[in-house]
């Protein structure tokens, strides 16, 4: 004989008295930054150095960064996906980092490393808000 056992489903509790809007603000200006603000240290930091590790294997690779007057829908996507990196797309802009038109095919693998950084330091920052929330459970 089988017996089903259901628990009550609790919502998750708030984990902090900072406003979210800042965690999520945070998190997207420094990788990390809105779980180091939750004290989710472990999580804070590999989310650090993975996407600064990803941001900076681009640039070696001589990725490109778009700017904002792009006229191509893939080169404003692009621009999106730059504009997730927060303050490494503002540094990368001000010292002038992969703006140059590099033709080696190693250049598009850098351009989509940066790419690909930046929508990952989306997701946290949505990630730290929701657990700032109460929406998701550690």
């Amino acid at each position: 004989m089988t017996t089903n056992v259901q628990g009550q489903a609790r919502p998750a509790q708030k984990i902090t008295s900072l406003p979210p809007a800042l965690i999520l603000i945070a998190g997207w200006l420094i990788p990390g930054a809105g779980h180091f603000l939750l004290k989710k240290w472990i999580r804070g930091t590999l989310l650090l150095i993975s996407i600064l590790a990803m941001f900076f294997i681009g640039i070696a690779l001589k990725g490109k960064v778009y700017g904002p007057n792009t006229a191509e829908l893939l080169d404003m996507l692009n621009f999106a996906g730059d504009l997730g990196n927060g303050l490494l797309y503002v540094a990368a802009r001000v010292f002038d980092l992969g703006q140059a038109a590099e033709q080696i095919a190693i250049a598009d693998y850098g351009t989509k490393f940066i790419v690909v950084a930046g929508l990952l330091n989306i997701i946290s920052a949505v990630d730290a808000h929701s657990l700032a929330i109460g929406r998701k459970a550690s």
